[in-house]
């Protein structure tokens, strides 16, 4: 009797990546394609999907992780195996120092050889490699599992301190076949992903009680409270108790920086005298001198509010730990303050007020000094000018160029400052924004020390082939951190942090049909910068700077340890056998 069954039908490990995905709401990935995940990129736009694709898996993944930041949803980098997973991992691990939501998949060669390390083709255990750079990895070995996978991916990123999860996908897995039915049963759309932890009553019983006796209470916040997007809430906080706060770099704009509440201009002053201090977001890194004397008060108490309690008592004792989500955190906060009638002293509000004025006389008179050539401050307060009042996204990287845009261009709105984050980490920019252009559609400026920018500057091009509206501007002053060092041996090759002054990297986007601008002057800068928005197409301003300003490691001089030998001190022990 011949069998009359129709034969199954098959799916295979390609489709049930893109439809794990998109049944989890991810619509974008970026990434650089090439053996074993082309077919998965070139499926993932098939189906519906938006593929990114960079010309370097670094800023692929910077992309990813911002996107994760702005939307509190996974970003996902897509890479090669080996190299363009360990390109990668830079980004991931980067993400991950920073608390954002990030999922790398990274396709792998052949299990069974490279386990016997016989020699496969980019062979390299990458999942354990990931490990330790990474919130948790996991390996595929089955088509079946590839939707558990995901959820676990997205789940594990998103849930308590938003972190990287790495997924690796043998390139066999991605060929595999199972019947469709299997396949479209193995799929899982995650619930409720990040439920909001509330912290107990006692917790803010504790912290309220330390707020009210306080005589110069400050609120510290930090990109985590960007991220959480309780922005009404911590708004409210402040107001209601009229306690000063001070945004940390990420979080500028969560209350817009001209509040009359804002410490910022004060800041040395706010960390020094504080006696009582809330984290919300933040934590006691080396961007906050780790909370000890003299930048800080050795008697200073502090409350704070974090997902991972394990954070607590990292550098300073916690006075009064808040474990639990941000938004659910603040939200009870508010209650009880009102309920208790907690209120800064006016003293203290004088005191940082006073201080304030008396910088921000300081700034003005910096910014209003035109330089010729141009200096950071000249260039900026003509930048500062063309962006006021227009709705923007803000990258920034450099040494002195982040340290100098930090302080002069203001933020208004959560969310539109976007940087270097918690490494430091130069390279960043391009990468953030596309991510930010693609994640927001909204006009992004990207103001680059010209060192920052050659971390990735070929990612120009991918801005072009995607029209994106991201303004690009250089600061140009000839070298890593200035351009003025010269050799101190006997060779002819420029100084360790000379570039080259005379670039015009306004050549670079005009390659790829963007439009480039060569500003040497504060009127070219000005007309530069408002064309280049007006058009809304991709455009790229060589902002030519004075080579001899700019600080060594910009604020950051007290980190780079200088050589007795430059400092006249001592001498090698070369010279000195001669």
């Amino acid at each position: 009797m011949t069998d009359q069954t129709a034969p199954s039908t098959l799916t295979d490990g390609f489709h049930l990546v893109i439809e794990a995905l998109k049944l989890n709401n991810i619509s974008t990935m970026f990434g650089v394609v090439g053996i074993p995940i082309t077919d998965l990129a070139r499926l993932s736009q098939a189906e519906g999907m938006r593929f990114i694709s960079f010309r370097h898996e670094q800023p692929a993944g910077y992309a990813a992780a911002i996107t994760g930041y702005l939307t509190k949803t996974p970003g996902v980098c897509l890479t090669t195996s080996a190299p363009g997973f360990l390109n990668g991992l830079v980004a991931a691990a980067n993400a991950n120092t920073n608390g954002f939501p990030m999922i790398l998949i990274s396709g792998s060669s052949n299990r069974a050889i490279v386990d016997l390390q016989q020699g496969d083709y980019e062979e390299l255990d990458q999942m354990n490699a990931a490990k330790p750079f990474v919130k948790a990895a996991y390996r595929i070995d089955r088509p079946e599992d590839i939707g558990t996978g995901v959820a676990r991916a997205i789940r594990t990123a998103v849930s308590g301190r938003p972190g990287v999860v790495y997924l690796d996908l043998p390139a066999a897995v991605l060929s595999a076949t199972v019947d469709v039915q299997v396949g479209q049963a193995s799929l899982v759309k995650v619930v409720d992903a990040a439920a909001p932890q509330r912290p107990t009553d006692e917790a803010i019983e504790r912290a309220v009680s330390l707020l009210a006796a306080a005589k110069r209470p400050l609120i510290l916040l930090g990109k985590g409270a960007a991220y959480a997007q309780a922005d009404t809430a911590i708004r409210d906080l402040v107001e209601k108790t009229g306690i000063p706060f001070l945004p940390m770099s990420m979080a500028k704009g969560l209350l817009p920086d001209g509040h009359p509440l804002s410490a910022a201009s004060a800041r040395s002053l706010a960390l020094a005298q504080a006696d009582v201090v809330l984290l919300v977001g933040a934590r006691l890194n080396w961007m906050l001198a780790h909370g000890k004397a003299p930048q800080w008060s050795p008697t200073v108490k502090f409350i704070q509010i974090e997902a991972n309690p394990s954070e607590f008592d990292s550098n300073r004792p916690i006075s009064a730990p808040v474990p639990g989500d941000i938004g659910e955190a603040v939200k009870a906060l508010n209650a009880a303050v009102a309920s208790k009638g907690v209120k800064a002293d006016p003293a203290w509000l004088g005191q940082l007020n006073a201080k304030r004025e008396q910088n921000v006389a300081k700034m003005t008179a910096r910014l209003e000094k035109v330089t010729d050539p141009m200096n950071f401050f000249t260039a900026l307060n003509v930048i500062k000018g063309v962006l006021e009042g227009r709705d923007y996204y803000l990258v920034n990287e450099g040494a002195n160029t982040l340290d100098v845009t930090r302080n002069v261009i203001d933020m208004k709105l959560p969310r539109r400052r976007l940087d270097p984050g918690s490494w430091g980490t130069m390279g960043v920019g391009l990468g953030y924004a596309i991510g930010a252009a693609v994640t927001t559609g909204k006009p992004i400026v990207a103001i680059e020390g010209d060192s920052a920018f050659g971390f990735s500057g070929m990612e120009m091009e991918t801005i072009c082939r995607y029209k994106l509206p991201v303004v690009v501007i250089v600061f140009n002053n000839g070298g890593i951190y200035r351009g003025d060092d010269v050799n101190r041996g006997d060779g002819t090759d420029p100084g360790v942090t000379r570039l080259d002054a005379s670039a015009h990297y306004e050549k670079i986007i005009e390659a790829f049909g963007g439009a480039g601008y060569d500003a040497q002057k504060p009127a070219d800068l000005k007309q530069a910068l408002e064309t280049a928005l007006a058009s809304g197409k991709p455009a790229m301003i060589n902002c030519v700077i004075d080579p001899h300003v700019g600080t060594e490691s910009g604020h950051l001089s007290k980190l780079n340890p200088q050589s007795a030998v430059k400092a006249g001190t001592a001498t090698s022990t070369t010279k000195a056998a001669k």
